[in-house]
């Protein structure tokens, strides 16, 4: 904790007034008017305005050399972390040749009265191949893929054995691999896959990526569980590569029948396939929120040393790949061009070393001081643009910050031009985003930088230098590995900024952090950590649960508005950011118990805790299956390393 700092001077505004009327009585006692509206009061006053402005200006110079110290140990305020998601891009019409999405592209949320729109940029080329279905194939459980194809342009096939059982699959052949595309199967079907309801068929979508069979997300299905004609259209993953299944060389995918969960039946009788036919329409490629700045000019160097320019945008995202100066000096008739790189601080660097330094922040570029040394000679670090020199940074990222985190469906405009594109959207969230850190937070840093000397040893040495790393990590928590045997191990929780949302609701998915933040604090602290520390960093480990609560609103509330404040306060109690009963998220480990749900709810003036309230809970993760209820419990224990996540919660308000 930093000390408090003492004030220079304790007097104000009112100390001063007081100590002058009283001089003046001492001094003049024939002025005998002390009445506020007296004009000598009144020049008082104001003279003591003046100097309580002063004191305050004062006051500020020991808060100036804090700041001035934590310099001198390298303490910079971090930049703000930019949010990741990713966009689909939907084609206008399936195209017959392949449809580039170049790196850089800029996709962005619309433009509001009040707000100005949030851009992203894709952080990757995104090649939207064509495909058509090349082979059909079926399997039985167990069994190797049999070749469908012939009896698909004759008579069709039925997809599954004679009876259905978990783990038959029909097998699609597409023309070419197709990784990050949005694929289309025309499916013609007859009805005759019975006893299914056609909204929840007991099915799942993979493609085969080397190694294994990999989920495919589903966009929408309008076969009915594959019991009439209509459409498949799913998100193939990106390690989906050509492999040779009955056969034959394709880029395959399969619908794999799944034992039913509680809320679904069975197929009876298998579906009958008759014709298939496919089609790329679309592709999703990763973005970050950030905008690209190429060949941004700035002035012309004096040749002297400890020259500082701003760019024109701030701040900088560094995390996004390194700054480059082009230095452009004339040599005779010719322009000679050369790359500077940044560098963290000018220690150990001679006269030739072509580097700056980057304040990410401010985007200030500074180049090396002339320092004078102990025994009266001066030495340069760093090297000096010649006089007369252009300076030109090649490109850089600038954006990051909370606003980045928007909720799914929300990034829907292209803002470059691309053939064949008709539409955006990001199909999930863009998480990560974080603000700068304020001079308050860097003051707290400063003591413990000093403290731990760039080593890892306490609690929270671990936690404070992957914050350091990783700014888009919201919540870090640094536990003991517990498995037997395993002395020494560290085990790094991380949580990552989240998506607001105005009832609190937060998505399974959102709650991993990206795999890129995870190796970067893994590689941060492996490079810091004592000889010998075992070190895990993942995601924290989560319980699902759903609470029925039953209330009665009180009079002159509206029961649907007291229904959606119910809904709010149990998801912000769970929240792994702003629940919990101190509002820094739901502790690690910490039970729940149906009482503490209850002392939520009488909190809200629109429940009525005159009547019955009913508050139940029931683990949402049956079995090992995620989204399975289990039976109804009165606490949910939590492991050392798990929080609890909302799912499905239901209300009920009478008036």
């Amino acid at each position: 904790m930093v000390l408090p700092a003492p004030d220079l001077d304790d007097r104000h505004f009112q100390d001063l007034v007081d100590d002058a009327k009283r001089l003046v009585q001492q001094r003049c006692p024939q002025w005998s008017d002390h009445n506020v509206s007296d004009p000598g009061v009144t020049l008082i006053e104001a003279y003591a305005q003046m100097v309580d402005q002063l004191i305050y200006r004062l006051n500020r110079v020991p808060d100036r050399h804090y700041v001035k110290f934590l310099e001198l140990i390298g303490v910079q305020l971090r930049p703000p972390a930019a949010a990741r998601g990713s966009v689909t891009f939907w084609l206008s019409a399936p195209q017959p040749q392949t449809v580039v999405i170049r790196e850089g592209s800029e996709v962005a949320t619309p433009r509001t009265d009040i707000e100005t729109p949030v851009v992203f940029t894709t952080s990757e080329r995104l090649d939207v191949v064509p495909c058509s279905q090349a082979f059909a194939a079926s399997v039985a459980s167990g069994e190797q893929p049999i070749e469908r194809t012939e009896a698909l342009d004759a008579r069709g096939f039925d997809c599954f054995g004679d009876p259905p059982v978990a783990g038959d699959a029909l097998l699609v052949g597409l023309s070419d691999a197709v990784p990050c595309c949005a694929v289309t199967l025309r499916m013609d079907c007859q009805v005759s896959g019975v006893g299914i309801d056609p909204g929840k068929a007991p099915i799942v979508w993979e493609a085969w990526t080397g190694a294994s069979w990999t989920p495919c997300e589903l966009e929408r299905d309008d076969t009915g569980g594959l019991n009439k004609t209509g459409s498949v259209v799913l998100h193939v993953p990106r390690g989906h590569q050509t492999s040779v299944l009955a056969r034959k060389r394709a880029g395959w995918v399969r619908c794999r029948l799944v034992p039913p969960t509680d809320e679904q039946q069975e197929y009876r009788t298998s579906p009958h396939i008759n014709k298939i036919s496919a089609f790329t329409i679309g592709g999703t490629a990763d973005t970050v929120h950030a905008e690209v700045v190429e060949n941004e000019e700035l002035d012309r160097s004096d040749g002297t040393p400890s020259q500082r320019f701003r760019l024109h945008r701030r701040p900088v995202l560094l995390s996004e790949g390194p700054v480059v100066l082009d230095v452009v000096s004339r040599v005779g008739d010719d322009e000679v061009v050369e790359e500077w790189t940044a560098v963290d601080a000018f220690a150990g660097l001679d006269a030739g070393s072509k580097n700056f330094r980057l304040d990410a922040v401010t985007g200030e570029l500074e180049f090396g001081p002339v320092v004078r040394e102990a025994d009266g000679g001066v030495r340069q670090y760093g090297a000096i643009p010649p006089a007369g020199a252009r300076l030109r940074v090649a490109g850089y990222r600038t954006g990051g910050g909370r606003r980045g985190n928007v909720a799914r469906g929300q990034v829907r405009v292209l803002k470059t031009s691309t053939p064949y594109v008709s539409s955006v959207v990001n199909r999930a969230p863009a998480v990560g985003g974080a603000d700068a850190e304020s001079l308050d937070d860097a003051k707290v840093r400063g003591p413990m930088l000093l403290r731990s000397r760039g080593r890892a040893v306490t609690r929270e040495d671990f936690e404070e230098f992957a914050r350091e790393v990783a700014p888009d990590a919201a919540r870090v928590y640094c536990t003991e590995v517990a498995d037997a045997g395993a002395s020494g191990g560290v085990r790094l929780l991380v949580v990552p900024h989240l998506p607001e949302d105005p009832l609190g609701r937060i998505d399974r998915r959102e709650l991993d952090p990206p795999l890129e933040t995870l190796a970067r604090i893994t590689a941060y602290l492996d490079e810091r950590r004592l000889i010998g520390t075992r070190l895990i960093v993942e995601p924290p480990g989560y319980r699902w649960l759903t609470v029925v609560v039953s209330a009665h609103a009180r009079p002159g509330f509206r029961p649907d508005a007291v229904r959606d404040d119910v809904l709010s306060a149990v998801h912000h109690l769970f929240h792994p950011l702003v629940g919990g009963p101190d509002g820094t998220g739901w502790p690690f480990g910490r039970s729940v118990q149906a009482h503490e749900v209850a002392a939520v709810l009488a909190r809200l003036s629109g429940v009525d805790m005159s009547r019955e309230l009913t508050v139940q809970l029931f683990p949402a993760e049956a079995g090992g299956v995620a989204g399975q209820h289990g039976p109804r419990v009165d606490r949910l224990d939590l492991g050392p390393t798990q929080l609890v996540h909302s799912y499905q919660h239901q209300v009920r308000v009478q008036a």
